[in-house]
């Protein structure tokens, strides 16, 4: 099952585009964090597939209180480490490195 039909049964989400631009974001935060000093390949690496959708998810369930920093409403308490992905999901990321020749 891809990333997209997981989140598609998760979601409910009838916007396919919203879900995309979950997993597209998903996808250069990670490249990012897995390529820091050098271009991205154009596919998510498979050990990285599942990160992506969590990443995705992450982003999906945080829509409209993006800097959100604490909210607590009826006893409930909410914060975010990040205002995107969660720190704790990227800390799975294993930078590739190099050596200069």
């Amino acid at each position: 099952m891809t990333a997209m039909e997981k989140l598609q049964k998760v979601t409910n989400e009838p916007d396919e585009d919203v879900l995309q631009i979950c997993l597209d974001t998903a996808f250069s935060a990670i490249m990012s964090r897995r390529f820091p000093y050098q271009e991205w390949p154009e596919q998510i690496e498979k050990q990285y597939e599942d990160l992506q959708y969590r990443c995705a998810l992450d982003l999906y369930n945080k829509r409209g209180a993006e800097g959100e920093l604490v909210h607590t409403e009826n006893g409930t308490s909410r914060s975010y480490e990040s205002s995107w992905i969660s720190e704790q999901l990227l800390r799975e990321v294993v930078p590739f490195v190099g050596v200069l020749g």
